[in-house]
């Protein structure tokens, strides 16, 4: 990784944390309202499925198929996120299933880099300063570098992450009455404030959803499946369903299993813009149960 590519993640990493002290600020002082929370929400949900349905489930497992222009929206979504480019995240993610929990593994906070916290803050952040963006494309996102849309993308992420600061500033500056008041507090929680729960509830996968959590399935890695962390996460945190089943479009296997991004994936398919739609079957899922029924 390059100065300058540590450099740009750190900052990814520090300047949201700050717009958190500084919504901290305005909170205790009231300065904040529905409006406030209602433009952090919509920008939350909008670029969290980006991440969820767009880069994870259709872009990097193929879980589901859809229209070209519909998986460049997500994309698009998913980037302003502000977790990488489209084809650095999926290529990342897929190298990460590759070696799961072994040595190549991006991110997993049990191998090398120590144990206990020190491999858990690998997991969650420390990763963004040494291995983030660095997996081959060609290797492990291949259709995407040859698709000529996807690398435009791709090269438009910096504007990408000036969009996504923009659109809730304009959106503060619209909803309370063209104030430069209001744009800045439009930039603090739908911008700073969003950024930073999006990026830490998706490292929260990476890290706490390969330390702490329940497994029922006889897999080699080391996931689990954290129940609190389903809603924030829109289902991501049945991450040891996911590796259990990577291509599932739904990582809530069970009825309990919260699952916001599979409900979407359904609701999509049910107005044709989804098809061949990855499902597990019980019997699927029963042959690699840890405890298994016998005749």
């Amino acid at each position: 990784m390059t100065r300058m590519e540590r450099i740009a993640n750190l900052t990814g990493v520090v300047v949201p944390f700050v717009g958190v002290i500084v919504a901290i600020g305005l909170l205790w002082n009231r300065a904040v309202d529905a409006a406030d929370l209602a433009i952090l929400a919509a920008m939350y949900l909008l670029t969290a499925v980006g991440v969820t349905v767009g880069f994870h489930r259709l872009l990097t497992h193929r879980a589901f198929q859809t229209y070209p222009w519909l998986e460049r929206v997500f994309a698009v979504l998913g980037s302003l996120s502000v977790q990488g480019s489209v084809m650095d995240w999926v290529a990342d993610h897929r190298k990460h299933h590759a070696h799961a929990d072994k040595e190549g593994d991006p991110h997993s906070p049990h191998v090398g880099h120590g144990t206990g916290l020190r491999g858990l803050w690998h997991a969650h952040t420390g990763w963004l300063l040494e291995t983030q963006g660095q997996a081959d494309w060609k290797r492990y996102a291949g259709e995407l570098y040859e698709d000529r849309h996807m690398r435009r993308i791709g090269r438009r992420f910096p504007l990408l992450v000036l969009i996504s600061l923009l659109i809730p500033t304009a959106a503060g500056f619209i909803v309370h009455g063209f104030t430069l008041g209001g744009a800045v507090r439009g930039y603090i929680w739908g911008g700073l404030v969003r950024i930073f729960l999006v990026h830490h509830v998706t490292w929260s996968v990476n890290s706490i959803c390969h330390f702490f959590g329940r497994r029922r399935f006889d897999i080699d890695d080391r996931s689990t499946n954290v129940a609190w962390l389903s809603l924030p996460s829109l289902g991501e945190s049945w991450h040891h369903n996911h590796h259990a089943f990577p291509r599932s479009a739904y990582h809530g296997l069970r009825w309990w299993e919260l699952d916001p991004s599979g409900l979407l994936i359904s609701a999509l398919e049910r107005l044709g813009l989804a098809w061949n739609v990855v499902r597990i079957t019980p019997e699927r899922q029963m042959q690699k149960t840890h405890v298994r029924i016998s005749a």
